[in-house]
């Protein structure tokens, strides 16, 4: 078989021609819309010769490439020559030479390309390029669109999380904590600029450039935590229904994990939520709108119990429950709803318990954990809510999927036409089902937080944020973003607010923006306040630190500081990817045609790109491929096989692994990565558009593929534009709606993988789209904020102005320069039409269509009775982050690319296309996290400006107390006066508890958790803002409390056996600016006196007085 293909191709070069034929003198650059160019019947005028491969070779290992032409309509080829290390250029045309090689995946491959010195390939760049959304991203060395900021940890690649994400915060005086799904980790600030362990390290794979850490033994996933100073424990409630408690101590053990302490079964299902009210009682809430009391006098005694005690300890935990909402149903009608509770907030300016659900609130006493209001969204009070809801069910109506029939007089439609109408029909169908009983409107809550003022904000998932006073009413409500609000944190005069976009939203406690920027490229999960930094959580597990005081003229100073430190933590990497494209006509192909395709190129690729056209067609496929994508099912048996045989050919069970794929009916893009590369590629990324009927029907279109390579993001995207001579419009137009409607998803594959352990809403999130881009203006275009991007596939652009007998005479005498402008796509390109600032290789190479089956040769042309003029309809594009074609790589332009093969296998005749490969050779400049983190953390100290800021920031203004020890009496009120001197800034204040004691000599105070107070006494508000040179007035009462919940020594006891001993307690009066990092605090002695005779009125006031 392969001696007959040399010698045909003897024969054909035998009879070419040494020059080429006559031209004629006039220009024909203008686009001509000629089905056959037949009245172009004049030969063309002799020109020089523009192929001669003796002189492109020579010019090449020279390395003084230049263009090739003397024409001005090739002033748009440019030789790129910026190339490190080896790579590959020789042109391999239609003559197959049959040397064997190895190339290092176990298979012997045919390879003439790598015995040539591989340099860049001169190319063609495309019209209306560098502005609007053609325009190369901007890259920095630091991102200039926001505060620069700590990476604690950089953005892990997201398949080496699969189990193990994290999902939550929390934060102590000086350690951060993380709940994941397989385990607690802890952060220590005092380590978080130190560089992590690099790949081979301890850290497993994904936290290789994390600051130190340390975690837990294996747990269940993580849903909340929740800080306790009071007691030094962070408590982590988890999808088993357990709640386990840690302890904030330093010593953590580095290899085998930590373990938990006292721990107990509180429900049945996941603990959604958590919270320590005002008097120290651990609230919990799941499935169902269960809500959970557990008292803290049990815990207290139960952590007191010795760890050979522990299963007696999670008994009195679990015997000692309360359950809220039982008390609250009477005759199985409940006043609270049943949907999950989604958040729990203690509002400690009141000791309050806000309860949150979707579309509900209820209001509880903190203290006698008392119903108090129940309210919607709206805040509209609900008195009575059913528990059992009627199942809605589907009513669909039948005249929405009927079409109105036609008048006798119309012309019925067509079968395609009929089909169309059938398939949007059913896929609408389907769609609204699949939403059915979903919020139509799109207004739930999200999140809640108390503002330092002590009013609550609440975030909805259109983006509205609702202001609510204490008692449940609605103030205000304002919208800065459209996106979903998912998480709050409050700090002095500021609010930060994460959203699902990525965004990071600083406003103040009016409500009005003061800054905002891109924190994430993906949702915010979780925003926390600690060590005077913001901590944000991001859905992909990165975990970056941003100053209390951003935005600041400081955060300049520090850009400029890590800018210009750029060549300490800069690292360049090389490799190649090898692109292939091909029009297979549902067929498929032997493992030679495969081999002789791919695997002639291989041995040096690092990443390998697969793009199939009509995989499969057919009017039955595409409905059904129409109806299965509405509800997101893709591929196919075909699309199946294709992956599966090129995958043996790359030999992906020991080379290469395939990372993913996409299917949109007959189109298909897979791609595989070097296992040796493997663990610098990953968050891939899929994406689909149909441009066939009705921009529904994906016999045309573009699927792609994104990808993160060396922390640069580059997508691959294969396209089948419209076919036919005339139709370049709707070609243009089609790549034009791919590039702009093009959105990238997280790959089906991917979520169904990682579903075991993992919460509903965390699924939800990670299938649902990048929000950070999927915006819907210009600028934010996923495809326009891309690295590097790969365009391929059948683009169907023709040959203009030219005979049947005229290509395959320019064909047969390798005159392609000639053909080159007769090039649709080309003249469309300069024009600035499409693909606009796209590259492309100088073709050296036959047109691919369009061939008869099985017939070897330039004799397979079509010669039937259309007689389809030959043409370049398969294609590969790129655009790297080059402005200009001489610029190095370095982090303002981290991917700099160049082709050094461009060519197709005209030895294959599996279809009537030729399948088309390209070799690019791709620059890549990276940050090295861990450096970097490691200078930020060195210029913080030794900056002079900087450490003054920072110094400055720990100062709080002055303020004093009316008095520093208080006498009360049973059900007396005292009012404390506190009152800011300052006569600029505002101060904050926030009261708790330091403990309680009932000796009169060397009181031993016993702090409750989180500092609550004991239930006898009231603080409020215990939570404020006091203005320059104003009083706030606190208010300090005795409640006798006579519930029979009260327990002393763990022992349920009436209200008459209450304890009556004298008792005191010590409040800590914390007060801070607006953005303070440290605080000021007052102790102030409260003394309960049960006998009314111990302590005179007359005598409590001069001690008061005095003080």
């Amino acid at each position: 078989m392969n001696d007959r293909f040399e010698e045909e191709h003897k024969a054909a070069l035998d009879s070419m021609a040494l020059s080429p034929p006559p031209r004629k003198s006039n220009s024909h650059s203008q686009q001509l819309r000629s089905n056959t160019g037949n009245h172009h019947q004049k030969r063309h005028e002799f020109r020089k010769h523009s192929l001669d491969e003796n002189r492109i070779f020579n010019n090449h290992h020279a390395n003084k490439i230049t263009a090739y032409y003397s024409s001005d309509d090739d002033d748009e080829f440019h030789p790129y020559s910026m190339v490190t290390g080896s790579v590959s250029d020789r042109h391999v045309d239609y003559i197959h030479v049959g040397e064997k090689i190895a190339d290092g995946t176990g298979v012997e491959c045919f390879d003439d390309s790598q015995n040539w010195p591989q340099q860049p390939l001169p190319e063609f760049t495309a019209a209306g390029g560098g502005v609007g959304i053609f325009k190369v991203p901007n890259r920095a060395p630091v991102n200039p669109t926001r505060p620069p900021c700590l990476e604690l940890r950089p953005h892990p690649l997201r398949e080496t999380q699969v189990g193990k994400f994290l999902r939550t915060f929390a934060t102590t005086d000086t350690q951060l904590w993380g709940g994941e799904e397989s385990c607690v980790r802890v952060w220590k600030y005092s380590d978080a600029y130190m560089p992590g362990t690099g790949v081979g390290g301890r850290a497993r794979r994904g936290d290789e450039d994390s600051a130190p850490f340390y975690e837990s033994v294996t747990t269940p996933a993580t849903l909340c935590l929740t800080a306790d100073q009071g007691s030094q424990l962070v408590w982590s409630g988890h999808k088993d229904g357990k709640i386990r408690s840690w302890r904030m101590g330093d010593n953590f053990p580095s290899e085998d994990g930590f373990k938990e302490g006292l721990s107990w079964q509180a429900h049945r299902g996941p603990v959604l939520s958590m919270e320590i009210s005002s008097y120290g009682d651990l609230w919990s809430g799941s499935e169902g709108g269960v809500i959970r009391v557990w008292p803290w006098e049990v815990v207290e005694k139960s952590l007191s119990l010795s760890p050979e005690e522990k299963h007696m300890a999670t008994l009195l935990v679990e015997r000692s429950v309360i359950e809220l909402k039982n008390q609250v149903t009477v005759n199985g009608v409940c006043q609270i709803p049943s949907t999950d509770v989604k958040s729990l907030l203690s509002d400690t300016a009141r000791a309050k318990v806000w309860v949150v659900g979707s579309q509900t609130f209820s209001l509880w006493d903190a203290c006698t954990r008392e119903l108090l209001k129940v309210f919607n969204i709206e805040g509209q009070i609900e008195n009575r809510i059913d528990v059992p809801s009627s199942q809605e069910q589907p009513v669909e109506d039948e005249m929405n999927v009927k079409f109105v029939s036609k008048s006798k007089k119309e012309k019925s439609p067509g079968f395609l036409q009929r089909s169309r109408n059938a398939i949007l029909g059913a896929a609408d169908a389907v769609r609204r089902v699949a939403t059915k009983g979903g919020n139509e409107d799109g207004k739930r809550t999200e999140a809640i937080v108390l503002a330092a003022d002590g009013m609550i904000w609440t975030g909805c998932s259109n983006g509205s944020l609702i202001q609510w006073d204490g008692s449940g009413k609605r103030v205000k409500d304002v919208t800065h973003d459209a996106c979903s609000v998912m998480c709050f944190c409050c700090h002095g005069s500021r609010i930060w607010v994460g959203y699902v976009s990525g965004m990071v939203l600083v406003m103040d406690l009016e409500g009005n923006m003061v800054a905002t920027w891109l924190a994430h490229y993906g949702p915010i999960l979780k925003l926390v306040i600690g060590n005077g930094t913001v901590f944000s959580l991001a859905t992909h597990g990165g975990v970056r630190g941003w100053n209390i005081s951003s935005p600041a003229p400081v955060d300049e100073i520090l850009r400029s500081e890590i800018s210009e430190r750029e060549i300490m933590y800069t690292r360049l990497q090389n490799l190649k990817i090898l692109v292939g494209t091909w029009n297979v006509g549902q067929g498929r192909a032997s493992h030679d045609a495969i081999r002789h395709w791919l695997c002639s190129s291989l041995s040096d690729v690092d990443i390998v790109v697969v793009g199939l056209q009509e995989v499969e067609m057919g009017a039955g496929f595409l409905a059904m491929s129409a109806a299965k994508e509405t509800v997101g099912i893709e591929g196919s048996a075909a699309g199946q096989w294709w992956q599966d045989n090129i995958g043996k050919t790359l030999d992906e069970e020991s080379t290469f692994e395939r990372v993913g794929s996409r299917q949109l009916a007959g189109l298909m893009i897979a791609i595989w990565v070097r296992k040796t590369l493997r663990s610098h590629v990953g968050d891939l990324d899929v994406a689909a558009v149909a441009c066939g009927l009705g921009r529904a029907i994906g016999n045309k279109g573009g699927v792609g593929l994104r990808l993160r390579v060396f922390d640069r993001i580059m997508c691959f995207v294969n396209c089948h534009l419209a076919a036919h001579l005339e139709a370049v419009n709707r070609r243009n137009a089609d790549f034009d709606h791919i590039y702009r409607t093009m959105s990238f998803t997280r790959s089906s594959n991917f979520v169904n993988n990682a579903a075991a352990g993992v919460s509903a809403n965390a699924q939800m999130l990670r299938s649902a789209p990048n929000p950070s881009t999927s915006k819907h203006d210009e600028g934010k275009l996923d495809l326009a904020e891309a690295d590097m991007v790969i365009i391929f596939g059948d683009f169907n652009y023709r040959l203009f102005g030219i005979s049947y007998d005229e290509a395959r005479d320019f064909v047969s005498q390798r005159s392609f320069d000639w053909l080159r402008e007769k090039d649709q796509l080309r003249a469309e390109m300069k024009a600035g039409k499409v693909f606009q600032g796209m590259r492309e290789a100088l073709i050296r190479f036959p047109p691919t269509y369009k061939f008869e089956r099985g017939r070897p040769g330039l004799g397979g042309y079509d010669s039937g009775e259309k007689k389809r003029i030959p043409a370049w309809c398969d294609r590969i594009l790129y655009r790297d982050n080059k402005t200009s074609p001489n610029q190095d790589c370095s982090l303002e332009c981290p991917v700099v690319a160049t082709v050094v093969l461009y060519d197709a296998r005209m030895d294959v005749i599996e279809s009537d296309h030729k399948p088309v490969r390209c070799k690019i050779n791709v620059d890549i400049a990276h940050v090295d996290r861990s450096t970097r983190r490691r200078e930020f953390g060195k210029i913080l100290k030794t900056n002079e400006v900087i450490r003054l800021h920072l110094e400055a920031l720990k100062v709080t203004p002055e303020t004093t107390i009316s008095t520093n020890r208080v006498m009360l009496q049973v059900q007396e009120t005292f009012t404390l006066n506190i009152t800011n001197r300052s006569g600029q800034d505002s101060v904050f204040y926030h009261i708790t508890c330091g403990g309680q004691s009932t000796s009169n000599e060397n009181p031993n105070y016993r702090p409750r958790g989180s500092l609550g107070f004991p239930r006898w006494l009231q603080v409020t508000p215990a939570v404020g803002m006091i203005n320059p040179e104003q009083v706030a007035e606190v208010s300090i009462h005795h409640e006798e409390f006579h519930t029979q919940e009260e327990f002393v020594d763990v022992i349920p006891q009436s209200w008459w056996s209450e304890d009556t001993r004298d008792k005191e307690v010590v409040l800590f009066l914390n007060m801070r600016g607006s953005c303070s990092t440290e605080m000021s605090t007052h102790k102030v002695f409260v003394r309960l006196s049960m006998s009314r005779n111990s302590v005179s009125n007359e005598t409590r006031r001069s001690i008061s007085t005095r003080e």
